[in-house]
C-alpha cells in the first residue's frame, strides 16, 4: 500500500472509533492528512468529527480536538480548501456543523468566511436553511447575524431550497415556534412563497390541525390543569453581542452550577418583574412591549385570568386605528394604564405561585408535563398563526413563482423562474394543492381558529374554492368538521354561499351526503358509525336551503341517492354487528333469565302447612330475595325481548338513527339491572343457610363472587356508554385520528 492509502486507513479507523485526540495528533504530524478523503461521500476526518457531534451528550474532549484540528489546519494554510470542500452530496463543514447544530463552530467557520454561507448542496439548501429545517435556532440566529451584520435588510434568497420551501416552511413544519417567530420577525416576504407543491408556509400550519386546541378532546380532569398551566409567549429574538457570538460565560459553568442559577432565576425573576411593573404601571400613558418575556394579559397566554379579570373594565386597541402598523406588528404594545398597579403585581405574584404549585405537583406526574408541552404547542401556534395573518393583512393567494438562486448564482436576489419539479414536470395534484387556499385547508383540516381568524382580517376570502369549485363551506360539509361549520352559520354567510354547487353540480346537502374517510366520527362500531352519519346529514340538511333537497347534480342524482349510494356497505357492516352483538347479549339474558326463574319458584324456608305462607316472610332478608328474584326476571325476559327485536329488524337506513341503537341501549341496560337483581338475590338467599356468627363474615365472600360478574360489565360499558352518547350529542364530533399528524 502507498503512503496516502495507509494513512487514508489509518485516519478511517480513528474517525470510526472516534478517537479525536490521535486524530489531532495525526493533524500535527501531516498536513497532508487534513484533505484528505476518507469515505465514498469524501468526507475528511474533519467533516466525520463535525457529523458525529451530539449537542445532547457532554462532547467536551471531542469539541477540544475538533478545535484543535481547525486551529492545525489554519495554521498550515489548509483551513481555508477544506472550508470549501464539499462531500459528494455538496455539503460543507459549515453544513454539517448547522445540521448537528454546533453554533459555536458554526460561528468560528463563518465568521473566518461570510461567503461560506452562501453555498448550496445538491438539494440547494445553504447552512442558513440546514439550520432552520434541523430546528437548530441558536446556530440559526448566529449565522443570520453574522451573515446579515452589514446588511439592513436579511437576504431571503439564502433561505429557499431548489423545490420552493423556505426557512419557515420547515420551522413550522419541525414545529419549531421559537425559530419560525424568528424567522418572520426578520424574514417577512417569505410569507408569500410557493414550494413546488403550490404551498405557502400558513398552508403548512393549517394542515397541522394537532396544533391547536379545537383538535384535543380534552377530559374534565385535564382541562383543569390546561386551564392552570403557565406558558410563555414567544417574544423577539434579541440582538447577539460579542460575548453571545463567542460563547456566553455562563455557558461554561458546570451542570449544577446551571442548576442553581435557574433556581435563582425562577425564584428572582417573578419578584422582579412583579416590581417593575408596579412603577411602569405608575407611569401614565406608557405601555408594555410585547418583547417582555411574561405577559399577563396576553390572549392566547394564560386564560386562567379572564376570569379574574372579568369585572375589571379593559380597553383593547383595534389595529386598525393604529397609526404605526409596521412597527405595531414588530413590537406590539399594550395599554395597561386602566389597571392600578396593586393589580398587575397580585396578578403575577398569583402566577409565580401558580407555576410553582405545578411544578412541585409536576415531578413524577407525567400527565402534568404532558398536558403542559400540549398547552406550549396550541399558544406558540396561534400566536404564530396570529403574526402570519397579521404581517399579511392584504392575504395574497397569487404564487410568486420564486425559486431560489443555484450554487452558482452569487447574486443576493431572487430569480424569477417558477419552481418546477424536476425542472419541467408539474402535476395535476400539484396545481390542485396550489388552488386550495389556507382558509379552505384550514376548513378541511378541522381548524376553527385558523378559519375565524382569516375571515376575520379578510372577509372576502369566504369566496375561495379549490380546483374543483368548492367553497369553504362545502369543504367543511364534506369533511365533516361539524366546529367549522358551525361557526361558519354563526357568522350570518351571505345566501350565495349556500346556492353554491361545484364543478360537478353538487350542492353542501350531496357533499354532506358522501360517505366520508374510514371512520370519521370519534366513535367505535359500524351501526353508531351509521347513525352519526344520519345525523350528521340531518344537521346540514336543516341547514340549507329547501332548493337543494331535491336537486340533480351532473350526474342526476339527488343528495338522498348519494347518501344510500356511499352507505351501502356501512349498513351492511352494521346490521352484522348488531346482530353478533345482540346473539351475544341473547345468550346471557337467557341464562339470567333461567336462574331467576328457578330462583323465584324456590322459596327459602318451606311453607307454612296449616296456613299455606312462607315461614320466613317476616325476616328482611326474605322480602330482600323475593323482590330482587322477580326483577331479575323480568328484565332478563325484557332484555331477551330487546336483543331478539334487533335480530329480527329489517336493518334499513332509517332504522339506525334511532330505532336499532335505542333497542340496543334498553337491552344492555336491562341485562346489567337483571344481573345486578340476579346477585342480590343470590346472597339474600344464602344468608338463611347460614350461622348468625357467620353472616357478618360473609360480606366479603359475596363481594369476592361478584367479580366475574363485575368484570362482564366493565367489559360492557364503553359500548354502553358509547350507546348513551350517541344518543345525547345532537351533532356528531369529527375524530382527528384520521389524520396523520
Amino acid at each position: 500500500m502507498s503512503d496516502e492509502e495507509s494513512l487514508r486507513d489509518y485516519l478511517f479507523k480513528l474517525t470510526m472509533q472516534q478517537q479525536w485526540e490521535k486524530v489531532a495528533k495525526k493533524y500535527e504530524e501531516d498536513a497532508s492528512s487534513h484533505t484528505l478523503k476518507l469515505t465514498k461521500l469524501e468526507d475528511t476526518a474533519f467533516h466525520i468529527a463535525i457529523s458525529s457531534y451530539n449537542p445532547d451528550c457532554s462532547n467536551a474532549p471531542h469539541e477540544s480536538f475538533t478545535h484543535k484540528m481547525y486551529n492545525l489546519m489554519n495554521d498550515t494554510k489548509s483551513l481555508c480548501k477544506v472550508l470549501n470542500l464539499p462531500t459528494t452530496r455538496g455539503d460543507t463543514p459549515l453544513h454539517l456543523a448547522a445540521a448537528v447544530g454546533w453554533e459555536s463552530l458554526c460561528t468560528l467557520i463563518a465568521s473566518e468566511d461570510p461567503k461560506l454561507i452562501q453555498i448550496r448542496n445538491a438539494n440547494g439548501e445553504t447552512p442558513l436553511f440546514i439550520a432552520a429545517h434541523h430546528g437548530n435556532l441558536d446556530t440559526f440566529v448566529s449565522l443570520h447575524g453574522i451573515y446579515n451584520e452589514a446588511k439592513d435588510k436579511a437576504d431571503e434568497s439564502l433561505c429557499r431550497r431548489k423545490d420552493g420551501n423556505t426557512v419557515l416552511h420547515s420551522a413550522i413544519s419541525g414545529e419549531y415556534f421559537k425559530l419560525a417567530y424568528f424567522i418572520l420577525e426578520h424574514y417577512k416576504n417569505l410569507l408569500n412563497y410557493f414550494n413546488v407543491d403550490g404551498e405557502t408556509p400558513l398552508h403548512v400550519l393549517a394542515r397541522k390541525p394537532n396544533l391547536f386546541k379545537s383538535s384535543s378532546q380534552l377530559g374534565s380532569y385535564e382541562s383543569i390543569i390546561y386551564q392552570f398551566v403557565f406558558v410563555d409567549v414567544l417574544k423577539k429574538q434579541p440582538k447577539l453581542k460579542s460575548t453571545q457570538i463567542n460563547g456566553s460565560s455562563e455557558d461554561e459553568f458546570p451542570e449544577n452550577y446551571k442548576t442553581c442559577v435557574s433556581i435563582f432565576h425562577l425564584l428572582w425573576n417573578p419578584i422582579y418583574r412583579s416590581i417593575n411593573a408596579g412603577l411602569l404601571r405608575s407611569e401614565k400613558k406608557k405601555s408594555i412591549p410585547s418583547d417582555v418575556e411574561d405577559q399577563p394579559y396576553e390572549e392566547h397566554g394564560v386564560p386562567i385570568y379572564e376570569s379574574f379579570l372579568a369585572g375589571c373594565s379593559r380597553s383593547k386597541e383595534k389595529n386598525a386605528g393604529s397609526t404605526d402598523q409596521t412597527k405595531g406588528a414588530e413590537a406590539k404594545s399594550k395599554d395597561y394604564g386602566s389597571y392600578p398597579p396593586n393589580y398587575t403585581t397580585c396578578i403575577l405574584i398569583f402566577k409565580f405561585a401558580t407555576k410553582v404549585i405545578l411544578t412541585v405537583l409536576g415531578v413524577g406526574f407525567l400527565k402534568i408535563r404532558k398536558i403542559h408541552e400540549k398547552k406550549v404547542r396550541h399558544c406558540h401556534a396561534m400566536q404564530i398563526m396570529d403574526k402570519m395573518i397579521e404581517f399579511e393583512p392584504s392575504y395574497k393567494y397569487d404564487s410568486n413563482g420564486q425559486r431560489p438562486a443555484h450554487p452558482s448564482e452569487a447574486s443576493s436576489s431572487i430569480p424569477d423562474m417558477p419552481p418546477i419539479a424536476e425542472e419541467s414536470q408539474t402535476t395535476e395534484s400539484n396545481i390542485a394543492v396550489k388552488d386550495s387556499t389556507p382558509l379552505l385547508v384550514a376548513a378541511k383540516m378541522g381548524i376553527p381558529e385558523m378559519v375565524e381568524k382569516i375571515l376575520d382580517a379578510v372577509p372576502v376570502a369566504i369566496q375561495d374554492q379549490d380546483s374543483e369549485g368548492k367553497n369553504v363551506l362545502m369543504v367543511a360539509a364534506e369533511n365533516r368538521q361539524t366546529y367549522v361549520f358551525d361557526f361558519l352559520l354563526q357568522r350570518k354567510l351571505p345566501e350565495y354561499v349556500f346556492h353554491h354547487f361545484d364543478n360537478e353540480g353538487n350542492s353542501i346537502l350531496h357533499l354532506a351526503a358522501k360517505l366520508g374517510e374510514k371512520q370519521p366520527w370519534r366513535i367505535p362500531g359500524a351501526a353508531l358509525q351509521m347513525q352519526w352519519e344520519i345525523k350528521w346529514y340531518k344537521h346540514v340538511k336543516g341547514c340549507v336551503p329547501a332548493v337543494c333537497y331535491s336537486h340533480h347534480n351532473a350526474k342526476g342524482e339527488t343528495p338522498r341517492k348519494i347518501f344510500s349510494q356511499t352507505h351501502e356497505n356501512l349498513v351492511k357492516s352494521g346490521n352484522e354487528w348488531l346482530v353478533k352483538t345482540s346473539e351475544s347479549c341473547s345468550v346471557v339474558a337467557a341464562l339470567i333469565a333461567t336462574v331467576a326463574f328457578a330462583t323465584s319458584a324456590t322459596v327459602p324456608g318451606g311453607l307454612d302447612q296449616s296456613h299455606g305462607y312462607p315461614i320466613l316472610r317476616d325476616s328482611r332478608a326474605f322480602d330482600i330475595f323475593s323482590i330482587a328474584s322477580l326483577i331479575a326476571l323480568c328484565l332478563s325476559i325484557t332484555a331477551l325481548v330487546f336483543f331478539l327485536a334487533i335480530i329480527t329488524s329489517r336493518f334499513e337506513e332509517r332504522d339506525f338513527k334511532r330505532d336499532l341503537p335505542r333497542k340496543l341501549l334498553m337491552g344492555l341496560s336491562c341485562l346489567f339491572l337483571g344481573i345486578v337483581a340476579m346477585l342480590l338475590s343470590f346472597c339474600a338467599g344464602h344468608t338463611f343457610i347460614l350461622r348468625e356468627k357467620l353472616r357478618i363474615a360473609a360480606l366479603p365472600i359475596y363481594a369476592v363472587a361478584m367479580i366475574p360478574v363485575m368484570l362482564f360489565a366493565m367489559g360492557q360499558l364503553p359500548l354502553y356508554f358509547d350507546l348513551l352518547w350517541a344518543a345525547y350529542v345532537k351533532v356528531p364530533l369529527r375524530s382527528y385520528k384520521v389524520f396523520l399528524h
